[in-house]
Parts: structure tokens; sequence; C-alpha cells
């Protein structure tokens, strides 16, 4: 067995594993909809939002977050830069709610699908 044929397994078996590390997610990205894939997601930084000398918006943080899955899962699509990225976060009032997030950067590494997101909030 090769190394990347090792790495390929482990992405699946220990990393994207929902017993392990990920967790199943519903995942919304140009224009699709991928339901119940093993997704790790993690807020790396939440900070208070730099705002220009005319800007008067107080209370707004950014929100800096990474998110991994196989590219299998999505049937070999990839959000693209600058676009949004939407992943389940619970429900409200009855219905699955979503967290919008804008891409930075998007990266194939093996297979393993790797996202750089931005998000604003209060």
């Amino acid at each position: 067995m090769s190394f990347k044929d090792m790495v390929k397994q482990d992405i699946q078996s220990i990393f994207l594993n929902c017993d392990e590390f990920a967790e199943a997610h519903t995942v919304k990205f140009n224009g699709d909809e991928y339901k119940d894939i093993p997704v790790v997601l993690e807020v790396v930084k939440q900070s208070e939002r730099q705002a220009s000398a005319s800007d008067h918006m107080e209370g707004i943080y950014s929100v800096t977050a990474k998110a991994y899955f196989d590219i299998n899962s999505t049937e070999g699509k990839m959000p693209e830069q600058g676009k949004y990225f939407e992943i389940d976060d619970g429900e409200a009032i009855g219905e699955t709610y979503f967290r919008r997030y804008r891409v930075v950067t998007v990266e194939n590494a093996m297979g393993m699908v790797c996202l750089e997101l931005e998000q604003f909030d209060e």
C-alpha cells in the first residue's frame, strides 16, 4: 500500500469518521444541497471587526472557520472562492437553521476539500 493510499484510508476511517472527528451535516453551495455528509468544522478565531473611520457599526465580529469534507460526498463538486457556503447548525422554530459563510480559500488535498471561511456576526 502506498503512502497516498494510506492517507486516503486515514481520511475516511479516522478524520472524517463521525465517531471520531467529523459530524454529519447538511451543506449548501453553488445552488446544491448535500445532506448528512461527514464534515469537520472548526472555528479558528472570533475577533472584533476592523472598522474604518467612517464606519460606525459597533458590535460586529469577524468569525474565521475551516471546514473539511470528502470531495466524493459532494459528487466531485467544490464551493467557489468568494461565494457562500452554508452548513446546518441546529433547529429554530421547527426548521433547520443554516450558518452562512463566505468562502475565502478552497483547496483539494488528495480528495479532501479544505475551506477557509469567513462570517460576520453580532
